[in-house]
């Protein structure tokens, strides 16, 4: 609650030294907490029926919101915003944790296929990017059965998501090697990459303070020519390093260090840590090229999530409360 708190303050000092809007900010920290707080409790008194009630929530928000599912040519590979394969993605780890807090082979089988069909449904809707979003944390998933320590897994997708950042950041500098370039340009557009130029020239100029929370349309060259401008540089690092200075950047990486740690300490079984850890990656790496973040769906869906893979199921420690009442009634007897 102290760095969600230090994010909200952080986002009302930038505004104030230059006349910013902190609302998208301090919205997005309130649906986050807000998403949070409801998985812990949803999760700790339903295991099991919580996950696929918020599986089949994000699966509907993606498939039927207008907004969502609306496309531009402009701006790929993730369409306009990236809420639609953020919401699936979500939808995936939800049902695939599930899945493993269920008990017996037969009701876990059963409780992935909701996963499989979220994948197919990515497929249908015409998103390469988002089937192969939702079949690798569909894949994470399955491997996690044969995980053992947890640690090394969460260090390898926190890596993933460093790399993600650090190349998106390569191309908006222009450092890598220009075949490099040119391909990745290819994929993500040259419109996409050249918000982001606008992003880091804004950094560069207040790398303190940056330009102010809600202030990037106003500044952006890009924005100002582009046909069907938004106001996002559509990477939520390079947003903020704009908006908020480095000292933004920095906070919305310890706020994902945070979750990986609370992930590390949860009680859940290891397959329900890593799926959801892998969830919430595939989620960074998404609003490490597109706009997910900017919708209110997206970062609560992300606190659910994380809420629930680090819920202590109330069954479970009523299990091991009578374990232990009956272990101490045994030795007294003896």
């Amino acid at each position: 609650m102290i760095l969600l708190g230090t994010c909200a303050a952080w986002s009302l000092i930038t505004a104030a030294a230059h006349d910013g809007r902190p609302e998208g900010m301090l919205l997005a920290v309130l649906a986050l907490a807000a998403g949070y707080a409801s998985g812990r409790i949803c999760g700790a008194l339903l295991p099991v029926a919580a996950p696929c009630a918020a599986a089949l929530i994000a699966w509907g928000l993606a498939t039927t919101t207008p907004h969502f599912v609306t496309d531009s040519p402009l701006i790929g590979p993730l369409g306009r915003t990236g809420a639609t394969t953020a919401l699936l993605v979500l939808a995936t780890g939800a049902a695939c944790c599930a899945a493993w807090a269920a008990r017996g082979p037969v009701l876990r089988s059963v409780l992935r296929l909701p996963a499989a069909g979220v994948t197919v449904t990515a497929a249908l809707l015409g998103s390469a990017t988002a089937t192969a979003a939702c079949a690798a944390v569909l894949l994470c998933s399955l491997a996690a059965a044969r995980v053992r320590r947890r640690v090394p897994g969460l260090v390898g997708l926190g890596l993933a998501t460093a790399l993600a950042t650090g190349t998106a950041w390569a191309v908006a500098e222009g450092v890598l090697p220009d075949g490099l370039t040119d391909s990745l340009e290819g994929q993500l557009t040259p419109h996409r990459v050249q918000l982001w130029r606008d992003a880091l020239d804004m950094a560069h100029r207040e790398p303190a303070l940056g330009v102010g929370p809600g202030r990037f349309g106003e500044l952006s060259p890009t924005v100002a020519q582009s046909l069907t401008p938004d106001g996002k540089p559509h990477s939520a690092p390079l947003q903020l390093a704009a908006e908020q200075g480095l000292v933004g950047v920095a906070l919305l990486a310890a706020v994902f260090c945070w979750v990986l740690c609370a992930l590390w300490r949860a009680a859940r079984p290891t397959p329900v840590v890593l799926t959801a850890g892998a969830s919430l990656t595939a989620l960074a790496v998404v609003a490490t090229v597109g706009n997910a973040l900017s919708f209110t769906a997206v970062t609560a869906g992300a606190g659910v999530v994380a809420g629930i893979a680090t819920a202590r199921p109330m069954v479970d420690a009523g299990a091991r409360h009578e374990d232990g009442t009956r272990a101490r009634g045994d030795r007294s007897e003896q």
